[in-house]
C-alpha cells in the first residue's frame, strides 16, 4: 500500500506544486525517488514528530498541501496535541500518513502496535479518517486527497498487501465498496484486514453461509447509508478490524445501528481492550487473539440458531 501511496504522490507532484512531503526520519527507501525529484518539496525533520506537524501547519498556511509520513504510533499519538491544534482545530489541509496498521510491526512489540489510532483520529472534529485495504484503495484515496479540504488521517499497512479489488474499481472517500453480495450476513472490514475478511467470507461460504463482504475504507465520514441498507435487510453484521474494538470501525457501525433502532444481530471482531502481552508476526497475533475466524458458537448465534 505504501508503494501505491508514494507512486500516486510522486505523479501528482509533477503537475501540482502544492504537494509537499515531510518525514520525521522515516521512509528513506520509500521516499527516495520523491526526494530526488522534488528536493525543495521534501523535508526530513529528524526524530521530532511534534515539530513535523508544526512545520506542516506553517506550510499549509502558505497554500501547500503537506503529507507527514511516519509509523502510526509516532505520527498520531506522540504528536497528538499538535495534530489536534495545528491540523484539526485550524482545519488545515494537512495529511497525516501512518504506516504499520495494527500488527504490521508485530515483532517490534506493543510500542509499535497501532491499535488506538482510528479511535483518537476519529474523535477530532474536521478530521477525515481513511483506512484503505489494498493498493487500489490506497491509490484512490490519495488521489482524492489532493483536492479534499481540511485535515486527513490515512492509515496504511506496509508493503506486499495484495489487490482484492479489480483494476479500475472506483474508490471514493466516504463510500464503502461492496466486494461480495451476501444474503445471510455481511462482514464489514477496514484497513489491512480486507484480505483477511475475504478469506473469512470464503470460508463461511464453504460452510453454506451466503456471506457478503464490504470494505469500509473510510471511517469518518462513515458510509451510514451502506450500514443502514444492510440493516434494512434484517441480516447480521460483523465488523472486522486490526484495531481495538473500542472507538474504531466496530464502534462507528454500532453507533449507527443503535441510533437507527435496528435490532439485527451484530458482532465486533478486533483486538480486545488490552495490550497484548505476546509478540510475533501479524498472522500469529491475529490467530492468538481469535480475530481471524468466526467460531461456531458465534456463528450459530448470528444466524439465530443458538443462544450466546
Amino acid at each position: 500500500m505504501r508503494k501505491a501511496f508514494v507512486s500516486a504522490l510522486t505523479e501528482r507532484a509533477a503537475t501540482d506544486e502544492k504537494v509537499f512531503v515531510i518525514t520525521p526520519d522515516m521512509g528513506y527507501s520509500v521516499l527516495d525517488d520523491f526526494a530526488q525529484r522534488y528536493p525543495r518539496r521534501y523535508l526530513n525533520c529528524g526524530v521530532a514528530e511534534q515539530n513535523s506537524i508544526g512545520v506542516a501547519g506553517g506550510l499549509a498556511l502558505t497554500g501547500m498541501v503537506p503529507y507527514v509520513y511516519s509509523i502510526i504510533p509516532f505520527v498520531t499519538m506522540r504528536c497528538f496535541e499538535q495534530v489536534r491544534v495545528h491540523a484539526a482545530w485550524m482545519n488545515l489541509p494537512i495529511r497525516i500518513v501512518g504506516i504499520g496498521a495494527g500488527f504490521t510491526y508485530g515483532t517490534q512489540g506493543a510500542s509499535h502496535f497501532a491499535l488506538e489510532d482510528m479511535a483518537i483520529m476519529r474523535a477530532l472534529p474536521n478530521m477525515t479518517v481513511c483506512a484503505p485495504g489494498d493498493p487500489i484503495e490506497a491509490r484512490g484515496i490519495i488521489e482524492e486527497s489532493f483536492e479534499r479540504p481540511g485535515p486527513m488521517y490515512i492509515r496504511l499497512g506496509k508493503s506486499g498487501e495484495p489487490n482484492v479489488h479489480a483494476p479500475g474499481t472506483e474508490v471514493r472517500i466516504g463510500k464503502a465498496i461492496t466486494v461480495i453480495d451476501g444474503k445471510d450476513m455481511v462482514l464489514i472490514t477496514t484497513s489491512n484486514t480486507l484480505m483477511l475478511g475475504f478469506e473469512m467470507v470464503t470460508a463461511l461460504r464453504g460452510k453454506g453461509v451466503d456471506a457478503g463482504l464490504v470494505s469500509m475504507h473510510t471511517i469518518k465520514p462513515l458510509d451510514v447509508e451502506k450500514v443502514l441498507s444492510i440493516a434494512r435487510k434484517g441480516i447480521p453484521i460483523v465488523t472486522l478490524e486490526e484495531h481495538s474494538i473500542i472507538g474504531g470501525l466496530g464502534s462507528a457501525v454500532a453507533e449507527v445501528l443503535a441510533e437507527s433502532g435496528s435490532s439485527i444481530r451484530f458482532k465486533r471482531l478486533g483486538v480486545p481492550d488490552e495490550y497484548p502481552s505476546i509478540v510475533g508476526d501479524q498472522r500469529f497475533l491475529r490467530s492468538k487473539l481469535g480475530m481471524d475466524t468466526i467460531d461456531d458458537a458465534t456463528l450459530r448465534w448470528l444466524m439465530n440458531n443458538g443462544q450466546k
